[in-house]
């Protein structure tokens, strides 16, 4: 019988003894609480901070790179095993699934990271945490998470929707008004300035005492807003540090901004719904660039005529101050939007609606939203230009823009091309009856249609009183041509143009014939079976 040797012996032991090890460790780890896992992640924070404060004077601050990496592990990275336990277990969780071939993600991703490092610092009780909904669809299914990115936050197991902003910033101040924390009090100057550095636009308070309705009207405001961060003080030299040449002593509210338009004081009363439309007439730049992250904000608005610049980012720079000083004179009433005309994303949906979709040099357009209506400055965008511009809109003066082709030569056609410019001298200025046709180039049966209306046309070509008219209305636009698909075919009797009558583009030629003999009640009707 084989007998095994000493150091066969010594081996199968150690092997032993290295497996128990490691069944041990691993029901261990799976039976830690998500606390020690994030202890463990923040005192990792902490002996990589010692090791660069002893690594000399050439390693006493982190790159940005590694800023950031640190960051990044604040956040707790969710998967299928930890998720649920995660979301009971803590009061207030931010999640943000996302995906990694997501390029909004991507951008949002290292913002999310300095909010967490930025709440960590200020002992938020808000759990940070992300989780890679690609390679786990079941989680993100579970979460509800369905695109990406998407951020929800959990109180106490229950999910709500984000509905703040993208910037780091951003996601603070609304982290902190959902967990608790919906005002700051700053006490003193030095804290006073150092809140500055930190803070792009918020909201200054002072109260002789921080009790009353008029307080309690402040802190309802806050609470209701969702993007801006509201500071409280009561001493008038704190106050004129964050707000200069402020006079009231034991009252005041204002608003400030990181930009031209830097100081704006409310003069209403102190309620609730009053403060808060103070800040949505206010809290805008004088002229907003547009971006994906911040569309749905600028969108949000709540004025209704807006002035959009597209143009390149050089020229853009050329044009800033003298439209901020045209936008000051507008102010509350006209919203200014740049956007880079170089970006397709934002650029050419709206320039599209011009047929302006190939401008390179600065275009200059206005809608008014409540009657959705749209305006082109067609002469040079100088500021004087564009400041009559914005008069004219303002004061209902201007001409609604509508597209339009270039004018067409029609000689020798039997159905005549009609563009916006000539809409009314071919259709509604018309004397005659006429069959119109309302096509656009990627209707699919748009060129079935086509072909019957050029057979009816040679067809009826002796009837004087009948003329056949078509128009691309991708590209060309009137006010009274009010069209919801394609094909479609209108008929215009000579005696009533302000009734067009809709014709079925889904029957036979014949029976298109017959109805075009019923309308038009020629003398001499053409026989059906001629077709």
């Amino acid at each position: 019988m084989f007998r095994p040797k000493p150091t066969s012996r010594f081996i199968l032991l150690a092997l032993t003894f290295l497996l128990l090890a490691n069944f041990i460790a691993s029901i261990t780890a799976t039976t830690e609480s998500e606390d020690s896992e994030l202890e463990e992640l923040l005192a990792l924070d902490d002996e990589v901070e010692q090791e660069e404060e002893q690594g000399g004077a050439s390693n006493m601050r982190s790159s940005e790179a590694e800023v950031l990496t640190k960051a990044q592990r604040i956040v707790l990275e969710l998967n299928h095993d930890n998720t649920k336990r995660v979301i009971e277990k803590n009061e207030f969780v931010l999640v943000l699934g996302y995906a990694p071939w997501c390029a909004r993600s991507a951008e949002l991703m290292p913002q999310f990271a300095e909010a967490a490092t930025s709440l960590s610092e200020l002992g938020s009780p808000l759990l940070m945490a992300k989780l890679d909904g690609e390679r786990y669809p079941k989680t993100a299914s579970f979460l509800e998470i369905k695109g990406f990115p998407t951020l929800l936050l959990f109180v106490n197991g229950t999910s709500q929707v984000y509905t703040g902003g993208f910037s780091a910033e951003e996601i603070v101040i609304w982290a902190r008004k959902k967990t608790g924390e919906p005002v700051i009090r700053i006490s003193s100057v030095p804290a006073a300035e150092g809140f500055l550095k930190r803070h792009n636009i918020f909201v200054v308070g002072l109260f002789e005492k921080f009790e009353g309705p008029h307080y309690k009207e402040f802190v309802k405001a806050a609470t209701a807003d969702n993007a801006i961060q509201f500071v409280e003080v009561s001493n008038i030299d704190v106050a004129n540090v964050l707000f200069p040449n402020v006079k009231q002593a034991n009252l005041f509210l204002g608003i400030v901004k990181s930009e031209a338009e830097r100081y704006t004081a409310y003069d209403g009363t102190f309620e609730m719904e009053q403060i808060l439309k103070f800040l949505d007439y206010n809290k805008f730049p004088l002229v907003n660039r547009l971006t994906e992250s911040n569309s749905a904000t600028v969108y949000s608005s709540p004025l209704k005529l807006q002035v959009i610049v597209f143009a390149e980012e050089d020229e853009f720079k050329k044009l800033l101050e003298p439209l901020q000083d045209v936008a000051r004179q507008f102010k509350s009433e006209i919203m200014f939007i740049y956007i880079d005309i170089t970006d397709e994303n934002l650029a050419k949906p709206y320039l599209t609606l011009f047929g302006l979709e190939e401008a390179e040099s600065t275009v200059v357009v206005a809608f008014d939203v409540r009657v959705n209506t749209k305006y082109l400055l067609e002469s040079n965008p100088t500021p004087s230009n564009i400041k009559e511009f914005c008069s004219g809109l303002l004061h209902g003066t201007l001409s609604p823009y509508f597209k339009s082709q270039p004018i067409p030569n029609n000689t020798n056609e039997t159905v005549h091309v009609a563009v916006g410019k000539t809409f009314d001298d071919l259709v509604l200025n018309n004397n005659k009856n006429v069959l119109l046709e309302v096509f656009a180039p990627w209707c699919i049966t748009c060129e079935t249609t086509s072909k019957r209306v050029e057979k009816l046309a040679k067809h009826f070509k002796s009837l004087e009183n009948l003329f056949f008219v078509k128009i691309d209305a991708s590209v060309n636009e009137h006010p009274k041509l009010k069209v919801d698909d394609y094909p479609t075919l209108l008929f215009y009797t000579a005696n009533d143009k302000e009734n067009p009558i809709k014709l079925s583009t889904k029957t036979s030629l014949k029976d298109l014939a017959t109805s075009i003999n019923k309308h038009v009640k020629a003398k001499y009707e053409v026989a059906k079976d001629e077709l």
